[in-house]
């Protein structure tokens, strides 16, 4: 049976917040299967391979994910309107982002095959760690299939690549890999070298069902040079997007021991699950997004991007309390010594509650304020690294230790974001014509009890801190935050049947 793409929302702009909804929908089911798997192995890592290397892991790890996203010259956001606007059969359109990202990822996994340094700062690796300069291109070609799935609003393939085969193939494979003699020093980046293939295998699969392979395909210098170009400002912006999360561990590498960037790479990886609720929205809005840009239909983009927003807030805050009350807890289940991160913790997941503004802000000003999101970006991560630097130095001057120079990385970032969320919400809302804002009063009334029952829940036993605190917390702020905080259109997101049943091809799809 040949494989049919989900329908896309009714042309009229009705369907519009049912799409992101329902696009929401699959991606927070991919939310909790990523935490399921993510879990086991901050475990596994923590407990058998320890702080060190999984601090030099965290290092490597760093460099070839931002140089992927370089290489995949920004299609996981611009392919949409790439496909949009385009008159050639959109698998050629595809192919051409694709071949660019396996010529640029070839020539960068080279480089760092005979120049390792970047990847392991601290000069200490093996030869089998080196391996891990082949999940460039791999990393790079995923982003790409997944977000050409994404433009036929499938959303489920990016859940099972993204949330199901990779965070489970990292975490068996790393967790094999230990008891392996000639793999044991090696196994972590091994392991995500792996996972990184079982990823782009599971995204190449459906596109290649769903787009089948380019008919009369011939790439020219002049066009590909034409789209290098273009693709430059958004894959910065991508790039600096992203490094906004790593920089911090890249200069706390530089002022700290590798055990130290291990503790602070925990603490990134339980703040970050919260942060996978903002991509449970990104593939599905940015064709919603060109959609109505199209239409110059202003007013609807300024709705969508003030409701998403408002529920990536909602979702995240809540997540952020349960995490975060309990965190010495938290950061406990991976190991005695990762404890002293709680700190960085907390600032972590504060960081990626400000941080939504600036995200969906951004979903848009990719395609209305191109150059201006990027000077915005570039801002941002000068203004993040330098303040990231005078915390760490003002730590070491008043002689306070390790744990506290993760507390003032993620700090900084925690005040950057901040600063990007209020730059870029401004700057959409004077070029819609429309106000954007995501704050609502009902998150104050729903974070109140939920603190008030974390305190309490402190006071209990490590164990039953986590098993019987976070779920308190959870259902006493879920409880306020769906009684005073959500409408009927909020409440969209719940529903099963989203739609009606009313059968429409996909733009993409000609008659």
């Amino acid at each position: 049976m040949a494989y049919t793409p989900p329908a896309a929302p009714p042309s009229d702009g009705s369907g519009d917040i049912a799409a992101l909804a329902k696009g929401g929908q699959t991606n927070f089911i991919g939310f909790l299967l990523r935490l399921a798997a993510r879990l086991p192995f901050l475990f596994i890592a923590g407990r058998l391979y320890g702080a060190e290397a999984l601090g030099r892991f965290a290092s490597a790890l760093v460099v070839v994910e931002l140089v992927a996203l370089l290489c995949s010259m920004g299609e996981k956001r611009g392919l949409a309107q790439r496909l949009t606007e385009g008159e050639t059969s959109e698998v050629n359109l595809v192919f051409d982002g694709i071949l660019l990202a396996v010529l640029f990822s070839t020539i960068a996994a080279l480089f760092f095959w005979f120049v390792p340094a970047p990847l392991f700062p601290s000069g200490q690796f093996t030869q089998l760690d080196r391996l891990i300069v082949l999940a460039i291109p791999a990393y790079a070609l995923t982003e790409i299939v997944l977000a050409a799935q994404a433009y036929r609003y499938d959303i489920a393939t990016t859940v099972r690549a993204r949330a199901i085969v990779e965070p489970w193939t990292i975490s068996i494979m790393a967790g094999t890999l230990y008891f392996i003699p000639q793999t044991s020093e090696s196994g972590l980046s091994l392991a995500y070298l792996i996972s990184v293939y079982a990823g782009l295998a599971t995204g190449l699969w459906t596109f290649l069902r769903c787009y089948g392979l380019p008919r009369a395909w011939r790439p020219h210098p002049v066009a590909m040079t034409r789209l290098t170009v273009r693709a430059f400002p958004l894959a910065t912006a991508d790039a600096i997007e992203w490094g906004t999360r790593r920089i911090d561990i890249f200069i706390l590498g530089l002022f700290a021991a590798p055990a130290a960037v291990g503790v602070y790479y925990v603490a990134q990886q339980v703040a970050s699950l919260p942060q996978k609720l903002k991509t449970s929205f990104e593939p599905i809005l940015g064709p919603v997004i060109t959609k109505n840009l199209k239409a110059k239909n202003y007013a609807a983009i300024a709705q969508q991007v003030c409701q998403v927003g408002f529920w990536i807030v909602a979702a995240q805050a809540g997540i952020a309390l349960a995490l975060g009350m309990p965190g010495e807890a938290v950061m406990g289940l991976v190991g005695p010594n990762f404890v002293g991160g709680t700190g960085a913790l907390a600032f972590l997941l504060a960081a990626e509650v400000v941080a939504a503004t600036a995200v969906v802000s951004e979903a848009a000003l990719i395609y209305v304020a191109r150059v201006r999101n990027l000077w915005i970006s570039i801002a941002t991560i000068g203004f993040q690294a330098a303040l990231t630097v005078a915390l760490i130095m003002l730590v070491e001057r008043l002689g306070y230790g390790e744990p506290y120079k993760a507390a003032a990385a993620a700090l900084a970032l925690m005040l950057a974001l901040a600063l990007a969320s209020l730059v870029k919400a401004l700057l959409l809302g004077r070029i819609l014509g429309h106000r954007v804002n995501n704050w609502r009063w009902a998150l104050v009334w729903a974070t109140a009890p939920a603190v008030a029952v974390g305190y309490l829940a402190t006071l209990l036993p490590e164990w039953a801190e986590l098993a019987f605190g976070i779920p308190a917390i959870l259902a006493t702020y879920g409880w306020v935050i769906w009684h005073r905080g959500f409408g009927p259109e909020d409440r969209v997101l719940f529903r099963r049947n989203m739609g009606g049943e009313t059968e429409v091809k996909p733009a993409s799809v000609p008659d």
